[in-house]
This record gives structure tokens, C-alpha cells and sequence, in this order.
């Protein structure tokens, strides 16, 4: 007995020890993040711009407001606005500078995100060390190392359910990178998932998790099943993206074809501009629910993350994920997934015949009677804005949405009816000058006599200054 108990903590020990060679240290908040996170919120950029965390936000309020034209931040704000430093951009600069802000690549021949140059890239670091002392940042973060750690103990419980080891297991390569969680109370309700290669070939990955709900003492509150998820998936992301970068060609026409049938999906609601990023987010996010079929998730909840994924586009995401589960049973066969990627790229084939078939049969808009879609020039006299499908609708209702610009850019709408034997609507509108106006026609109501919704289509115009026009 005393033999055998041996033996078990020596295999706990190794499987312990596996996980802590692949994730560095237990999730924290990082001062380099949270300075970036810092220096564009003054810089004006939205996402970086969150109170809902208001006892954090107040505090970098009070502190950093009187440094709100420093000179590092009217240059990020140059940056923001002509070379689009925004999102993850801000983030990926962070992770790879070391305490003294000093950066840890060579920017000669690596940057920390296509959009950074060189030079900008140097400038801004410099400019970032003159702020830092200027705006007395080590006196902020001192004065808050109480309620960082605070954050890093509310976090810990989702921590300590993620299974690291299920990565190497499921790619089939060894783990060389070094896995790294950061929590961002400065990156509001945005993650992201930087990463960035050591002169010794060594890889850093990372999860930067944003903070979004809090409790009634407004303090943040972690839960396992929004967080752990969101890890997940930014981790598959180091895998995946060089994976397909790889075998791109191979993916490529289909790729483009399923991308032309949910384009307004992916890059208008989502912001996933190509297919390559499309295909990248398709099989990160399948490999996350093959992580939860291999964790014992029940059939219900499995089928639950597959329509959520299927209704914001990724349709084919079911037969991605069965794919993904063949894979798994067939390791003899394919020992990484690298090696299961020819059948995977005409597997794909498959999927992009389908979803082509099936965007065939949706109902389409053809044409604006009174203006051409994105026209800068409208007249604000247009009373009626007439919209024209390739086929008859069954004429049973209407859904017409806000856009991302939201209820503002919404037009007033007097009335709405069909017309045309149902192959047009007709928006009954009072439209005022020099202002954009902006909505969405999708298929819940918009449907064809078999009862197939309309492709999303989106109607964007702006109307001229002059009223008389």
C-alpha cells in the first residue's frame, strides 16, 4: 500500500510539474498592461474607455487627469487616429516590454503587431518612460497593489479548473511555449491573445481577460463559465493561427467561398475582415468545444455553444466539430492535428458546397429605388426608401435592425409595407440633412415563400448638407 501510494504522488507530482512548466506564474494583473491600457483611455480610444469598474476607473481619473496632454499621450492619440493603434494593438506592445519598459525583441526584425512601425514603435516607448515617471505611475500602482491582488484572488477559482495539459494532448506537439494569464481591470470587457517569440526560439502566450461584471460592492466578480471559455479559446488561438498560416493555400478557395455567403457577419459584426481570419476563429472556437465534449460537458450544453456559434455564422461549426472529434479517434492514424490538415482542407470543401447551396436559396436585395446603397449625397427630401429582393417574400412580417452605428443612425420610420407582389418594401422615412443614416434587413421575418431568410444586408447613406437638394 505504501508502494502504491508512492507511486501516485510521484505521477501527481509530473502531471503537476507539466502544468507549471507551461504557465508561468498564476494569474495577475500586470502593470505594463495596465500602463497601456492607461495611456490610451487618455488617449480617447473607446475600448480602453470602460466604467463599469468604478472604483478602479475613478482612481486613474483622479490620478492621471492632470497628464492628459503629456506628450506620450497626444502621440498615441496620432497613433490612434492615422495608423489604427487600437484594441489588440495596444496590448501587444505591452507584453513585450520588460519592467523598465525596455523592449524584449529586436524591433529590426519583429513588432509587436503589423500596424506598429519601427520607428513609431521606439518613439512611443520612449515617450511611454518619460510618462511614467512624469505621471508618478509607480506612486499609482503602489496605492493599488492591495486591490490588484484582490483581483488576482477573485480570478483564482477559475484559474485552478483549467487544463493545460489538454492542449499538448490535443495538437499533439510538444508545449514549448510558455502560457502566461493576465487579468486587465484597464481592458474592460475586451481579451485578447498576444504572443511573441524570445531570441532563444522560446514562445510567450498569452490571455489577457478583461474585467466586465462586478458585485454589489463593485468589485469584480469571475465566473468560471464566461472566463474559463474565453481562455481557452485565446490559447487555441497560438496553435491554430500558425497551424493554418502554414496550410493557407490549401484553405483558400473555400475559405473564400463560405466567406462571401456570412461576409456581414464576420467582418461587420465581428470584425473578422478575410476569410483567413474566418477559418482561424472557425477551428479556434470548434477546438474549444472539443475541449469541453473532452471534459465531460453534457450533450445539451455542447449543442448549446454550437447554435450560438452557428447564429452569429460560423454555420458550418457542427461539422467542424465532428470533424474535430474523428481526429481525436483516429491518433494512431494522425498523431497531431498538423497531420489530420489534408483531410481537414477537404473537409472544408464539403462545408463551403453546403453553406454556397444554402446561400443560393436565401433571398437577396438587389437595389435601393431612390439612391445607391453608401451614397454620401442623399437628398433629405426622400420620403421613401424602397427596398428590392430578387424574389417574392412571403410577406409576413419585417426585421429591420439597428446597425453598429445604433439607435441614432436609425432613420425615423413612418410606416413600412410591401409592394410589387412582395419582391419590394417600401420604409415610409423623415430623413434631415447633412446626417448618416444606417440599418440592417435580416431573415427572421424577411423570408422566402419556402420560408428561407434574406442574406443580411446592410443599407448605409448619409444625406447632403443642402435641404433643398
Amino acid at each position: 500500500m505504501k508502494k502504491i501510494l508512492i507511486l501516485i504522488l510521484i505521477i501527481l507530482s509530473q502531471k503537476f510539474y507539466a502544468q507549471e512548466k507551461q504557465l508561468n506564474t498564476a494569474p495577475k494583473v500586470d502593470k505594463r498592461v495596465e500602463l497601456l491600457s492607461i495611456v490610451f483611455r487618455l488617449a480617447g480610444n473607446e475600448e480602453y474607455n470602460s466604467t463599469k469598474f468604478k472604483i478602479y476607473t475613478d482612481r486613474i481619473e483622479s490620478h492621471f487627469n492632470p497628464y492628459k496632454n503629456h506628450e506620450a499621450i497626444e502621440f498615441a492619440k496620432e497613433l490612434k487616429k492615422k495608423k489604427g493603434i487600437l484594441y489588440n494593438a495596444v496590448v501587444d506592445l505591452a507584453v513585450i516590454l520588460d519592467d523598465k519598459l525596455n523592449p524584449l525583441i529586436d524591433f529590426s526584425t519583429t513588432l509587436p503587431d503589423l500596424r506598429w512601425s519601427k520607428d513609431d514603435a521606439i518613439k512611443f516607448i520612449s515617450l511611454l518612460k518619460r510618462f511614467y515617471k512624469d505621471a508618478e505611475c509607480d506612486k499609482f500602482f503602489r496605492g493599488n497593489e492591495e486591490l490588484f491582488q484582490d483581483i488576482s484572488n477573485r480570478f483564482g477559482l477559475v484559474y485552478k479548473t483549467l487544463d493545460l495539459n489538454w492542449f499538448q494532448s490535443f495538437y499533439g506537439k510538444k508545449a514549448d511555449e510558455n502560457f502566461n494569464i493576465i487579468i486587465s481591470p484597464g481592458c474592460g470587457d475586451q481579451n485578447y491573445g498576444p504572443s511573441y517569440m524570445l531570441p532563444n526560439g522560446k514562445k510567450e502566450v498569452f490571455a489577457i481577460m478583461g474585467t466586465w461584471k462586478f458585485d454589489e460592492s463593485g468589485m469584480p466578480v469571475y465566473k468560471q463559465s464566461e472566463y474559463l471559455p474565453t481562455i481557452i479559446h485565446e490559447f487555441n488561438h497560438q496553435f491554430v493561427n500558425p497551424l493554418l498560416a502554414k496550410y493557407k493555400d490549401s484553405f483558400e478557395e473555400s475559405g473564400k467561398g463560405i466567406f462571401t455567403a456570412v461576409e456581414y457577419e464576420m467582418s461587420r459584426q465581428q470584425a473578422y475582415g478575410d476569410w483567413q481570419i474566418m477559418i482561424n476563429e472557425a477551428l479556434v472556437r470548434a477546438a474549444a468545444i472539443k475541449y469541453f465534449i473532452d471534459h465531460g460537458a453534457a450533450g445539451s450544453e455542447i449543442q448549446m455553444m454550437m447554435n450560438n456559434e452557428s447564429n452569429i455564422g460560423f454555420i458550418w461549426i457542427k461539422g467542424l466539430v465532428e470533424e474535430l472529434v474523428k481526429y481525436g479517434n483516429q491518433r494512431t492514424t494522425y498523431p497531431t492535428l498538423e497531420s489530420y490538415m489534408p483531410v481537414l482542407s477537404d473537409s472544408y470543401k464539403t462545408f463551403a458546397e453546403k453553406v454556397s447551396q444554402f446561400d443560393a436559396q436565401k433571398p437577396k436585395v438587389t437595389s435601393i429605388s431612390e439612391f445607391t446603397n453608401n451614397a454620401r449625397d442623399v437628398s433629405p427630401r426622400v420620403k421613401t426608401i424602397t427596398i428590392n429582393f430578387d424574389r417574392p417574400l412571403a410577406g409576413k412580417g419585417f426585421s429591420v435592425y439597428y446597425g453598429n452605428k445604433g439607435k441614432l443612425a436609425f432613420p425615423q420610420l413612418d410606416s413600412i409595407y410591401y409592394t410589387n407582389e412582395n419582391k419590394s418594401v417600401v420604409m415610409e422615412v423623415q430623413l434631415i440633412p447633412d446626417k448618416e443614416y444606417q440599418f440592417v434587413l435580416v431573415g427572421k421575418n424577411f423570408k422566402s415563400t419556402q420560408g428561407i431568410g434574406l442574406r443580411t444586408y446592410e443599407v448605409y447613406f448619409k444625406t447632403a448638407k443642402n435641404q433643398n437638394r
